[in-house]
């Protein structure tokens, strides 16, 4: 769909560079990094993070952002790689999960607080999995969407290993 950003920030979750994509998306994607710092105290070397929440720097409920901390060799935390994805089918009372008439969130679909995917390297795929599975009004495209994350999952991660190469 090419409805998908991706970005890089700062230890304290400020835009260095973005690719010229979705407006909406790298606007409000700096909040979701700094959202995440500040939810996640302790920050180590392999972990991944999972949100849609628009109280976080979201913008709607099928846009997923993927954040990846990158160390150096040391240890120390030195940037973030983002991407923000639009999804196509995250729940609610409506397939596509806009539905125009919702009163609450819940109806938009499954919302994706601060989940941490990868924790130090170990997959949480199973956790993520149920949460989107679960609630009120699951997602009807698990599977699709657990494959999309393991997308921004690689294109961070891929980030990643060229911004070590860059500071190396």
């Amino acid at each position: 769909r090419l409805d998908f950003s991706c970005a890089l920030f700062t230890p304290a979750g400020d835009l260095v560079v973005n690719a010229p994509h979705i407006p909406v998306h790298l606007g409000a994607m700096a909040e979701t990094v700094r959202r995440t710092i500040a939810d996640n105290p302790t920050i180590a070397p392999g972990d991944v993070f999972v949100t849609n929440d628009p109280y976080r720097g979201g913008s709607h409920l099928p846009d997923i952002t993927v954040v990846t901390p990158v160390h150096d060799a040391s240890g120390q935390l030195l940037f973030f790689t983002a991407s923000r994805a639009h999804h196509s089918e995250i729940g609610g009372v409506t397939p596509g999960s806009m539905p125009p008439g919702s009163h609450n969130l819940a109806e938009e679909g499954v919302l994706i607080r601060n989940f941490k995917l990868l924790d130090g390297g170990t997959p949480r795929w199973t956790e993520l999995e149920a949460l989107l599975a679960g609630g009120l009004y699951p997602s009807r495209a698990v599977d699709a969407i657990l494959g999309d994350i393991a997308a921004q999952v690689a294109a961070n991660q891929r980030g990643a290993r060229d911004l070590a190469r860059l500071v190396e």
